[in-house]
C-alpha cells in the first residue's frame, strides 16, 4: 500500500489542496446550515421567548436571552375573566378541520378521476383547478363579503369553511392527482376482474396507495384554514373569530401587548407543530412522491 508521504513531492501537494477545499467546503456547508436553522427557527425562538417574558423584559435592550419566564401572558389569555383565545381556538379547530375534511373528500376523488380517465374538456378543468391558486386573495375579498352578507352568512364558520373550499380543494387536486398517476393502472384492471366497481377500485386499492400525498394535502390544507387571517378578519368580526383575528386585537390604537400577542400565537402554532411531528413519517414521501420518474 503506498501513502501520501511516499508520493511524489507534486502528487502529495495536489493531496493536501485536495483535503483542504473539501474541509473548506464542509465549514462553508456547516456555517450555512447553521445560518438555515437560524432564519427558521429564530422568529418561533423569539415568539416562544417573549411570551414567557414579563413586560420589562420584552422593551430590555440590549435583548436579555437570559430570564425569568413567567406564564402570566398564558394566564390572560386562557383564563382571565375577559379570555376569549379559548374561543377562538375552538373556532379555528372546527374551520380548519371542516375544511380539511371536505377538501379531501371532495379533491380526492377529483385528482383521481383526472388521473386515470380521458374525457372533453379535461385540460381545460386541470387549468380552472390551478387558476383557483393564481388569485390573490385581496382580490376576491370584497366579492366574497357581499355574498356572506346577503346569504346572512357573515360572524359564521360556515362561510369561512365555504370560502376556505375554494382554495384547498385544488391544492388537494394539485398535491394527490401525481399520487394517483404513480399507482400502476393494472391494479384498477386487477381490480375489476375481482369484482370492484370504480369507486371500489378507487376506496379500496388507490386510496391507501396514495396516503402520503393524501397525508400531505390535509396538512396543508389544516395549516391554511387554521393561520389564515384575511378572510377570517373581513368576515367575522364578532361570535365567529379565530384564534389568528383575536390574536391581532392585541394590536389597539393605544398600544401592541406584545406578551399576550405573542403568547396567542403560541398557541396557535402548537397544534400545527404536534400535527406535523405525528405525520412526518407520510410527509417526505408524500412531497417527493411523483416527483421522481
Amino acid at each position: 500500500m503506498t501513502y501520501a508521504g511516499n508520493l511524489p513531492s507534486k502528487q502529495a501537494t495536489k493531496v493536501a489542496v485536495h483535503r483542504q477545499r473539501i474541509s473548506i467546503t464542509a465549514w462553508l456547508q456547516l456555517a450555512l446550515l447553521i445560518l438555515l436553522l437560524v432564519f427558521i427557527f429564530g422568529p418561533f425562538y423569539w415568539m416562544v421567548s417573549t411570551s414567557l417574558k414579563e413586560q420589562n423584559d420584552t422593551f430590555a435592550i440590549p435583548p436579555k436571552f437570559i430570564f425569568t419566564p413567567t406564564l402570566e401572558h398564558y394566564n390572560f389569555v386562557l383564563f382571565s375573566p375577559s379570555a376569549i383565545v379559548p374561543t377562538g381556538l375552538q373556532n379555528s379547530l372546527i374551520v380548519a378541520t371542516s375544511t380539511t375534511v371536505l377538501a379531501l373528500l371532495l379533491g380526492t376523488p377529483a385528482a383521481y378521476v383526472l388521473a386515470r380517465f380521458e374525457f372533453r374538456g379535461k385540460r381545460d378543468l386541470w387549468f380552472w383547478f390551478i387558476s383557483n391558486r393564481f388569485v390573490s386573495p385581496i382580490v376576491v375579498a370584497l366579492p366574497f363579503f357581499l355574498i356572506a352578507r346577503d346569504l346572512r352568512m357573515l360572524n359564521t364558520p360556515q362561510a369561512l369553511i365555504l370560502i376556505y373550499l375554494t382554495f384547498n380543494v385544488p391544492l388537494v387536486v394539485w398535491l394527490c392527482l401525481d399520487q394517483f398517476r404513480a399507482i400502476p393502472r393494472d391494479l384498477d384492471e386487477q381490480a375489476k376482474v375481482d369484482g370492484c366497481n370504480l369507486f371500489q377500485a378507487f376506496w379500496r386499492i388507490n386510496l391507501p396507495l396514495a396516503i402520503p400525498g393524501v397525508v400531505v394535502s390535509a396538512i396543508l390544507s389544516f395549516i391554511f384554514s387554521w393561520n389564515e387571517l384575511l378572510f377570517a378578519l373581513i368576515l367575522n368580526r364578532s361570535t365567529g373569530q379565530t384564534a389568528p383575528v383575536q390574536a391581532a386585537n392585541f394590536m389597539t390604537g393605544f398600544g401592541v401587548k406584545w406578551g399576550e400577542m405573542m403568547a396567542t400565537g403560541t398557541l396557535i402554532v402548537l397544534p400545527v407543530v404536534i400535527f406535523a411531528a405525528i405525520v412526518s413519517r407520510h410527509l417526505a414521501r408524500g412531497l417527493t412522491m411523483g416527483a421522481i420518474k
